[in-house]
């Protein structure tokens, strides 16, 4: 997939518009190699202590105290500088406020049961179709939420013993649930595969975050995952 959009989607140059560019990043920009330092120990430490409290919250928190302390940005800037942040990842906010909102009613309603029992009923007897089937259920499930880490325990409780009673062996077993899952976090416009490349190529306001993220990603990951999900599911 990754090779199908370098050598032949997306082989053409875009066009950008250069004002907007230079609006958003000036092109005489000098590097101080002291704020490279800074940023390179605001890294680490937002990371480390994300890694060590789990909280991401105060990992961003202590991120930009080191670089308000450190001279990148100046202390009377600050508050702008925290303010087009903020801006900048409102739209990512509510997409994932929308996707946490569409998972609860989903399971509440358990519609993912009814989901996949309607499914299962037309796929009794053909091991082929059931996968695809399996497949495309998952899709549509992680789309909605956007994580198939959210996805995989919901789906694994009935997707396991519905495996078991069509014939699948557990190597195939784990091939779907784990194919089904990744199908919709890679073009899921609530997933982090696709909210994060917009956040950061959208800085000039010329990237669309569903034509030039989500769509691209849904064609040239979902194809080959499907295709060779559905083949793992067949051969182990």
């Amino acid at each position: 997939g990754l090779l199908v959009a370098l050598f032949i989607t997306y082989r053409k140059p875009r066009q950008y518009d250069l004002e907007k560019i230079l609006a958003a990043e000036p092109e005489t920009v000098e590097l101080n190699l002291n704020h490279i330092w800074v940023a390179l120990l605001a890294i680490a430490v937002a990371l480390g202590l994300q890694l060590m409290t789990n909280s991401i919250v105060l990992g961003a928190l202590a991120g930009f105290i080191i670089f308000t302390c450190g001279g990148v940005i100046k202390f009377r800037e600050s508050q702008d500088a925290f303010t087009q942040g903020v801006r900048m990842m409102s739209l990512i906010g509510f997409i994932m406020i929308s996707a946490a909102g569409f998972a609860a009613v989903m399971k509440e309603t358990h519609g993912v049961e009814s989901l996949v029992q309607s499914v299962s009923g037309m796929m009794a007897g053909h091991k082929g179709l059931a996968a695809f089937l399996m497949l495309l259920v998952g899709l549509l499930i992680t789309m909605g939420i956007g994580s198939s880490f959210s996805t995989v325990p919901i789906i694994a409780t009935i997707y396991v013993p519905l495996c078991i009673h069509l014939g699948f062996s557990p190597m195939a077993t784990i091939a779907l649930v784990g194919t089904a899952g990744a199908l919709g976090d890679a073009g899921s416009p609530a997933s982090d595969s696709t909210l994060g490349p917009t956040s950061g190529l959208n800085a000039d306001g010329q990237h669309d975050h569903i034509w030039d993220s989500v769509v691209p990603t849904f064609i040239h990951y979902n194809i080959p995952l499907i295709i060779f999900g559905w083949i793992a599911a067949m051969v182990l």
